[in-house]
């Protein structure tokens, strides 16, 4: 489906969200250094493990409320609560404000999102959502790939201005949201009981409905499943920067006239990141294609089993050429699964609840950021290989967790309905 035949809503999107994901990336991987520097890198690990929480929050609520106010309410409520919180975060003089504003960062895009992916699925046809989210995917991840390398600079040198330029594209893109995306919730869900119900009783309705929700069997196995899969998955940010940074010894990346180029085991991770980054952006698109034809079930196992292996392979070799090899292994592994993820969701999900769907999709993310740290609050007393069997041993119980989902799944084909 080519972006020139896109509902308009998307195209806003497509490009909002692209230009956002940059600036994104040009703050957030330094987020915990900052507070580590200001309050003590104890401190700044326990503080990182509070936002995801918040973040749970958030995407609760942001897809109960996109099923009962509609899906332009909320992405609008979440854009303004990220639009104030970086104004309070560039005119912060406090740490401890900083982090408040942190979090409300987290918030707004966690209400924002869910009511964004049912957007997707309410606009788009079901064969052609893989493709759809993989084109989102691959705008957010140029931003991964330059976002770092620009954010270097000025996270540290020009704050401030960066903090200013990210609140005013999200003002931009609000008001894009406000006079340009329409609604698209579906018809059942405005005629779904309970749309009609007064405000004082939504939160306890929507609790409600996430309880039923989390009785749904095949859906609590694909969140376990999908918690232990991304753990693996999110240790690039994590415990192989702790490895890489401290195992790592630097090395010359080529040489010529008797020169080289040589990178710390800092400048390493660097490049790492930034190939997984260049990888997502260059790959997404195809590999989506490739595996069209693939069933959700293998796809998800393969994924498992590329950033589970790959991930311990890392920690077998410390050249420099071996650990580009291997990034590109693990990187596949979380390529193949992202479009996958939304478009099962998208069509599991009923169409009057698919916000609430969404919203405890989100989870899976939330959850797995939660508990990922782990590894490196390990790392003080295991070695390096025992980390890495951990995280080997979390990526065979999502595979565990995907074979027996699929077993009751196929038992239920309803559900896809």
């Amino acid at each position: 489906m080519q972006i020139r035949l896109w509902n308009p809503n998307l195209k806003v999107r497509l490009l909002g969200e692209a230009l956002f994901n940059l600036l994104f990336w040009m703050y957030f991987p330094f987020i915990t250094v900052y507070f580590g520097a200001a309050l003590g890198s104890h401190m700044a690990g326990l503080l990182m493990a509070v936002p995801p929480l918040f973040g749970m929050i958030g995407s609760l609520l942001g897809g109960a409320l996109a099923d009962r106010l509609g899906r332009r309410p909320v992405m609008l409520l979440g854009a303004s609560l990220q639009t104030v919180m970086f104004a309070l975060f560039a005119v912060s003089s406090s740490h401890w404000t900083d982090y408040i504003a942190f979090i409300g960062i987290g918030v707004g895009g966690a209400v924002y999102r869910p009511a964004s992916s049912a957007m997707v699925a309410d606009l788009v046809p079901a064969q052609n959502r893989r493709q759809i989210f993989a084109t989102f995917m691959t705008a957010n991840n140029i931003g991964a790939v330059l976002g770092p390398a620009i954010g270097a600079v000025f996270f540290f040198h020009y704050r401030q201005e960066l903090l200013w330029t990210c609140a005013a594209v999200l003002l931009l893109y609000l008001i894009a949201i406000y006079f340009i995306v329409h609604e698209t919730l579906p018809q059942s869900a405005k005629k779904h009981p309970g749309s009609s119900l007064p405000l004082t009783r939504v939160f306890k309705d929507q609790l409600k409905g996430y309880g039923i929700i989390f009785r749904d069997k095949v859906f609590l196995i694909y969140i376990l499943a999908g918690i232990f899969a991304l753990i693996p998955i999110m240790q690039l940010d994590l415990y192989l920067a702790v490895y890489v940074i401290n195992e790592v010894p630097a090395q010359p990346l080529f040489a010529w006239n008797g020169g080289s180029l040589v990178l710390s085991g800092t400048e390493i991770f660097g490049w790492l990141l930034g190939l997984n980054g260049l990888l997502f952006v260059l790959f997404v698109l195809p590999v989506t294609k490739w595996f069209r034809h693939w069933k959700e079930r293998n796809v998800f196992i393969l994924s498992s089993l590329l950033s589970g292996l790959g991930t311990f392979a890392l920690g077998l070799s410390t050249n420099l050429w071996y650990l580009f090899f291997i990034t590109v292994i693990f990187t596949f592994g979380e390529i193949v699964r992202s479009p996958v993820t939304q478009s099962f969701i998208s069509r599991y999900a009923p169409e009057h609840a698919r916000g609430q769907y969404m919203g405890a999709d989100s989870l899976q993310a939330t959850i797995g950021r939660f508990l990922a740290p782990v590894t490196v609050f390990l790392s003080g007393w295991v070695p390096p290989m025992g980390i890495f069997s951990i995280i080997l041993a979390v990526a065979f119980l999502s595979i565990a967790l995907y074979i027996q989902l699929f077993r009751i799944y196929v038992e239920q084909p309803e559900a896809a309905d």
